[in-house]
């Protein structure tokens, strides 16, 4: 019985610390520090494209797809919400 209670805490222990794992991925996830960075590194990356391209302003075309990206983090919430929603109506 002892074995078996042990077991049991240790169990318990695993799972409270992937808990605080996937707690801090969705933190992360839904985080401004990585959505700045995730437009930050999309608008560099498009700029160099285009100016490697020889378009002319690339750094201020570059700002549409930073842009919409950032559109995207901010919509996607809402969408997701709705679904879930729809989904667990079923």
């Amino acid at each position: 019985m002892g074995n078996r209670i042990e077991e049991l805490e240790q169990r318990i222990a695993s799972i409270e610390m992937r808990n605080t794992g996937v707690e801090g991925d969705k933190d992360w996830e839904v985080s401004w520090l990585r959505r700045g960075l995730l437009v930050t590194f999309t608008y560099l990356a498009v700029g160099v494209y285009l100016w490697v391209i020889d378009i002319s302003h690339p750094w201020l075309n570059a700002i549409v797809p930073a842009g919409a990206f950032m559109l995207s983090t901010l919509t996607l919430p809402i969408f997701k919400d709705w679904w879930l929603s729809r989904r667990n109506k079923k």
